[in-house]
């Protein structure tokens, strides 16, 4: 990519994931007991139409809603329902994808409801930090694998596993483009995968588990939750590789 198709990419991007961002800072304060999984996702398409921007799940490959909101046992691509009301003490995952000015955005986080266990609240750190650690480790001239490592190893050495079966991804003017960004070491990757380079954007999304790594999918085709019921927790950014290192697009305070 030339420089000005670079500068292009990311100025869209950025709008795009502004959008991202205010959406997860909102639904942050309003992840409240009491509040159904419902009230959330209206939450986001409320914000997102304000912003002139399209929910990029909806309707993506079928799914029904604007964000996926999965709380305690559930790892990612739960649907927002009425029924489903926040308990104190609950763990929420939300992810949210935006499209605007020919770009995408994509972001998650683990909101906790009121107090919770300090089980949960370590969870939640680990999570966080295994995302920030890979952030760190995307630099350009660094190898993919080197992220993926970084977070496998510090996640497993605070007692907990990463999801196998998804991985983050490349994103630009496509929600999902190559490479994949395991949050391991996949097998043969010896090599450490593709060089990262400026003008590239990742979404790396660590999704950790308290138990096994094993997971499965619910009836309704989409919520994953884990094998052995245990707690999880999925924190995401939107990364562009500049030439000054990482820069993440989908931050918010």
């Amino acid at each position: 990519m030339t420089v000005a198709e670079i500068k292009e990419k990311f100025e869209g991007m950025r709008t795009a994931c502004s959008v991202v961002a205010e959406v997860l800072e909102k639904l942050s304060g309003a992840a409240r007991e009491g509040v159904s999984t419902w009230e959330l996702n209206r939450v986001a398409e409320q914000v997102a139409d304000k912003r002139s921007a399209r929910p990029a799940f909806k309707g993506y490959m079928d799914f029904p809603c604007s964000i996926c909101v999965s709380v305690n046992d559930e790892v990612v691509h739960g649907i927002p329902s009425k029924d489903r009301v926040l308990c104190e003490g609950d763990i929420v995952g939300v992810d949210f994808g935006a499209y605007k000015a020919g770009f995408y955005g994509d972001s998650a986080v683990t909101i906790p409801v009121g107090a919770v266990t300090p089980a949960k609240e370590r969870l939640l750190e680990i999570a966080r930090r295994s995302l920030e650690r890979g952030i760190e480790k995307a630099a350009p001239g660094a190898r993919l694998y080197e992220v993926s490592e970084t977070i496998q190893k510090y996640v497993e050495s605070k007692g907990f596993s990463v999801v196998r079966a998804f991985v983050g991804h490349g994103i630009g003017r496509e929600l999902h483009e190559k490479p994949q960004v395991p949050n391991f070491v996949p097998p043969g990757g010896a090599s450490g995968g593709p060089v990262l380079r400026p003008g590239m954007a990742l979404a790396i999304e660590p999704m950790v588990n308290e138990g096994s790594a094993e997971i499965k999918t619910l009836p309704d085709k989409w919520t994953v939750v884990t094998s052995d019921g245990k707690m999880s927790a999925h924190f995401e950014h939107t990364v562009a590789i500049t030439e000054n290192g990482p820069e993440v697009l989908t931050g918010f305070n």
